[in-house]
């Protein structure tokens, strides 16, 4: 996918959030920079803890105590959310970036119908508009992620885990937003629902043509969905990729082991397992936050400074000590 600057739809700047303890601040977020641009898919993935879901919220502003947003910005269309106040960001949510929650059933009001849901959030940013033209405006975003007219009137209760999900998908684009942030939006689906819901979000974004972000940790549902694929580790960016070079040539040791941990279907062969521990996140070692688990680690990923993001190939970043040595194998 061809971009350039003006593609930019989103653009994270030194994001760094912290979660405060009694023991000092756990760093959750580390200084992390990254682009989406117009009309792609952008996978953000990395083992539970992470800090892939922190990074969405703190784009949103929706980080809760103890959590706090140390600094950085981030800038949809050329405005930091980061300094607008709480007024100015509810103008903004939904009509500029919306969110599709991990939980459906915990997400949506179990005591409102769907339809009052969904007009709520459009009387919200439009006014108020005649019954008949709500009616028909959430029957066309209905038809648009597959739901059949008769959820219009149902409770979410009486809706399976499915549905529930593609009712959180259309409150999302009601408002035509140019950012959807999907937070593993299939996780808590079986494998025939979440291929549902996975075509339900490809056919949003070719129709709509809105970008996205795809929070996860399933390295083959996002082989086919995004189009660049970021990998996060402690809090921290180590791998930016398309998503084909992800799988076919990945850098990082850390993005390595997850391609190798995918089952195969053509083989048998042992799993690989990232040996070792996580660091102490209140208190991140001198060098490479991935030492303690790296089968490649050496002196310089020790006592040399952490490293920076390299361009290994157009497109392909790595921040890993073996490209900028040139010790790779």
């Amino acid at each position: 996918m061809m971009v350039t600057r003006k593609d930019v739809i989103l653009d994270v700047k030194n994001l760094r959030i912290h979660y405060e303890t009694p023991k000092g601040d756990v760093i959750a977020v580390n200084g992390i920079n990254f682009q989406v641009y117009k009309g792609e898919i952008v996978g953000l993935v990395g083992e539970s803890g992470c800090g892939k879901t922190t990074a969405a919220m703190g784009i949103l502003q929706l980080i809760q105590a103890p959590g706090r947003i140390i600094g950085g910005e981030t800038l949809i269309n050329g405005t930091n959310l980061l300094a607008l106040n709480e007024d100015e960001l509810r103008l903004r949510r939904w009509r500029e970036l919306a969110l599709i929650p991990q939980g459906a059933m915990n997400s949506l009001n179990p005591v409102m119908r769907v339809r009052d849901q969904i007009a709520d959030a459009i009387k919200t940013h439009e006014g108020r508009q005649s019954k008949a033209a709500l009616k028909q405006r959430i029957l066309e975003v209905f038809a648009l992620v597959g739901l059949p007219s008769r959820v219009y009137n149902l409770y979410p209760h009486e809706l399976s885990g499915g549905m529930k999900q593609r009712v959180c998908i259309a409150m999302a684009i009601v408002l035509n937003p140019p950012l959807i942030i999907a937070d593993e939006p299939t996780s808590a689906l079986d494998v025939v629902v979440q291929r549902v819901v996975a075509q339900t979000l490809l056919d949003v974004k070719n129709r709509l043509g809105v970008s996205m972000i795809m929070i996860g940790h399933d390295m083959a549902l996002q082989a086919q969905l995004v189009d660049r694929i970021i990998i996060m580790y402690a809090g921290n960016i180590v791998e930016v990729t398309p998503v084909s070079r992800a799988f076919e040539n990945p850098l990082h040791p850390y993005t390595q082991l997850l391609i190798a941990s995918i089952p195969s279907i053509k083989e048998r062969k042992p799993l690989k397992i990232t040996e070792g521990l996580t660091h102490d996140l209140r208190n991140p070692p001198p060098g490479c936050i991935f030492q303690f688990r790296c089968q490649h680690v050496g002196e310089d990923c020790r006592k040399n400074a952490a490293p920076t993001m390299l361009e290994v190939e157009p497109d392909h970043f790595v921040a890993c000590h073996l490209y900028a040595q040139g010790r790779q194998e």
